[in-house]
C-alpha cells in the first residue's frame, strides 16, 4: 500500500488534511489551527513529499523522516504541517483495522472527565464566576481553568488587581469541591510567579500553568521548586529535546504537549513517554473545539500516565461553525465520550469541505 495523495481544505483558521492510499483508503487529519492556510502551503511544499509513495503503516518513521529532512526549518510551521498528515494517517490505519484510534493505541476508556477551559482575560471576575456556575449546573463540570496574568505580560496584569480578584471570586462561586486550575500564559518573572503562586496555594488551585515565558525553562523550574501547587507546561513546545530538558530540570509537575503543535499523535506520544519516564502525568493541551480535541480524546484515553482531567474549551467561535456533522463534545456529568467509530469516529461536514480552499499533492 502506498500514499498517493495529500489534500488540504483550508480557511484562515482551520485546515483539514485528507490522505488517500492506492487501495482507496482515506484518512482525515488537521493541522494546528490559526493561520492554517499558511500551514497548508507548508504541507504541500515541505511535508507531503516525504509521505507520497510511502507505505503509511509506519507513521512514526515517516514523521521523523520529515522533521529531520526539514532540519533547516526547525520549529512551528513544519511541525504543524507534519501533524496534519500524521493525524490523517492514524485515521486511515485505524479505519482499515475497524478500530478507533484510541483502541489502536491500546486504550480501553470510553469517556474522559473534562475541565471547562476559559479562554477569556477581558472578562470580569463576577461574570466569569457566573458563567462557570451555570456550566457547572447544566453540564456537571467538576473542574474549571481560568486565565490570570497577561500573556507574556512581564508581570503586568490585564488590569491592576484582576488576578487577585478573580481567583477568590471563582473559588467561592464554584465551591471547594470543584477543581480550580489557572493559566498565566507566560505572564510572570519568577519572583512575581512565586508571589502569585503563594496566593494560589491558599485557594487550593490544582495547577499553575505556564507561569513564566515558556522558553525560560530555568525560570519555570525555579517557580516549581518554590511552590506546592503543581506547575504545568509544554503546550508551545514542538521540539522533543525541550521536553527532555523540561524533565531533566524538573521544570514542571505536569506535561502538556499539544497534538497539533508538536507534530501529531506520534510525537505527542513521545512527549508523553518522556513524562512517564520522569514519573510525571501528561495532560495534553486542547484549547479549541476543532479536531485537536478529537485527537486528544483518543490520545489521552490511551496514555498510561494520563492526567485525571482533559481540557475542553467552553468558548464559542464563529470560525468553528459547521466543521463537524453533529457535536462530538457533548458534556454529560462533566464527561465527554471518546468517539467509538473507526478512526477518529467523527465526520467532517462535506459542506464545510466544499467551501474551503482546496489544494492537492499527488504521486
Amino acid at each position: 500500500m502506498k500514499i498517493v495523495s495529500v489534500e488540504t481544505f483550508s480557511t484562515t483558521h482551520i485546515s483539514v488534511v485528507r490522505v488517500t492510499a492506492d487501495d482507496g483508503s482515506v484518512g482525515y487529519g488537521q493541522v494546528a489551527p490559526y493561520n492554517a492556510d499558511i500551514t497548508a502551503m507548508v504541507v504541500h511544499r515541505q511535508v507531503a513529499p516525504y509521505f507520497l509513495g510511502s507505505d503509511p503503516a509506519d507513521i512514526d518513521t515517516l514523521v521523523d523522516r520529515c522533521i529531520v529532512g526539514q532540519h533547516k526549518f526547525p520549529g512551528s510551521y513544519v511541525c504543524r504541517a507534519a501533524g496534519g498528515v500524521d493525524t490523517a494517517l492514524w485515521d486511515l490505519l485505524a479505519k482499515q483495522q475497524g478500530k478507533s484510534v484510541c483502541a489502536m493505541l491500546g486504550g480501553t476508556k470510553k469517556r474522559l472527565t473534562v475541565y471547562g477551559s476559559s479562554m477569556q482575560r477581558d472578562i470580569r471576575p463576577e461574570a466569569e464566576a457566573g458563567r462557570l456556575v451555570r456550566l457547572q449546573q447544566e453540564n456537571g463540570f467538576s473542574a474549571f481553568k481560568i486565565r490570570i496574568a497577561n500573556n507574556f505580560g512581564n508581570d503586568i496584569d490585564r488590569w491592576p488587581g484582576r488576578t487577585e480578584a478573580i481567583v477568590p471570586t471563582v473559588r467561592k462561586a464554584i465551591g471547594d469541591k470543584t477543581l480550580l486550575l489557572v493559566d498565566a500564559n507566560s505572564g510572570y518573572t519568577p519572583k512575581r510567579a512565586i508571589e502569585v503562586g503563594r496566593m494560589l496555594e491558599q485557594y487550593n488551585v490544582g495547577h499553575f500553568e505556564e507561569p513564566c515565558p515558556y522558553q525560560e525553562l530555568e525560570w519555570t523550574a525555579e517557580v516549581a521548586a518554590a511552590l506546592s501547587v503543581p506547575v504545568s507546561g509544554g503546550e508551545q513546545e514542538c521540539d522533543l529535546a525541550q521536553f527532555r530538558r523540561m524533565a531533566r530540570l524538573r521544570a514542571v509537575d505536569i506535561m502538556q504537549p499539544d497534538v497539533c503543535y508538536i507534530g501529531g499523535i506520534s510525537r505527542a506520544r513521545a512527549a508523553a513517554s518522556i513524562a512517564e519516564t520522569a514519573g510525571l502525568p501528561c495532560t495534553p493541551h486542547a484549547a479549541n473545539r476543532t479536531m485537536v480535541t478529537v485527537f486528544t480524546l483518543h490520545l489521552q484515553g490511551a496514555l498510561p500516565n494520563a492526567g485525571p482531567y482533559m481540557e475542553l474549551s467552553i468558548e464559542e467561535a464563529p470560525w468553528l461553525e459547521g466543521l463537524f456533522v453533529g457535536d462530538p463534545f457533548k458534556v454529560v456529568d462533566g464527561r465527554v465520550d471518546i468517539p467509538e467509530g473507526p478512526g477518529w469516529g467523527v465526520e467532517i461536514n462535506p459542506e464545510w469541505l466544499a467551501k474551503a480552499d482546496h489544494m492537492v499533492s499527488s504521486l
